[in-house]
C-alpha cells in the first residue's frame, strides 16, 4: 500500500511550505464591481464603496436616492441604499439636484478644485452644485455617505 505525504521509519518527510497548500486570501479592495461597463454605458464612474450604496434602474424600487446631473447619457441616476449607512465614491459631472430616501445624506462634489459639501435631508429634494452656484459652474459628484 502507497501512502503519499506520510513519513515512515526509515523515511523523512519532505516538508511543505504552507503556499502550497494553502488558499489564496480573499482580498476585497472595495472597488465597483462592472465600473468598466457602467462607465461606458452611463457615463458615470463608480469607484468604490462599502456595498451600502449601489446603482439601480431608476423606478425599480421604491425609495431610491435619485441624483440629477444635466448634460449626459442621461438625466437621472438612482442608487439603492441599505444598512444603517452606506459610502459610495464615484464621478458625476453637471449635478444639479438630489432627491433623498429614508437616509440623510451627506453630498461631496468638487468645482474649479475646490471640495463643496452638501446635506440632503431624508425624503426631500434638494439643489446641489451648479444651482446653488451664483456661477452657475458645474460641479461633479465624487461622494455619497448615507446615514438612518
Amino acid at each position: 500500500m502507497l501512502y503519499s505525504g506520510a513519513a515512515f521509519a526509515g523515511q523523512s518527510a519532505a516538508p511543505r511550505a504552507a503556499a502550497d497548500t494553502a488558499m489564496p486570501p480573499a482580498v476585497e479592495d472595495f472597488t465597483y464591481p462592472g465600473a468598466d461597463k457602467i462607465r461606458q454605458d452611463l457615463g458615470i464612474v463608480l469607484k468604490r464603496g462599502d456595498g451600502n450604496i449601489t446603482l439601480a434602474a431608476c423606478g425599480s424600487a421604491p425609495g431610491l436616492l435619485e441624483v440629477w446631473a444635466r448634460g449626459g447619457k442621461q438625466e437621472k441616476f438612482c442608487f439603492r441604499v441599505t444598512g444603517s449607512k452606506g459610502y459610495l465614491s464615484l464621478e458625476i459631472p453637471s449635478v444639479y439636484g438630489i432627491k433623498g430616501n429614508a437616509y440623510t445624506t451627506d453630498v461631496d462634489m468638487t468645482v474649479e478644485g475646490t471640495e463643496k459639501s452638501f446635506t440632503v435631508p431624508a425624503n426631500s429634494y434638494t439643489p446641489v452644485g451648479e444651482s446653488t452656484d451664483p456661477g452657475g459652474r458645474e460641479h461633479t459628484l465624487v461622494e455619497l455617505t448615507a446615514r438612518k
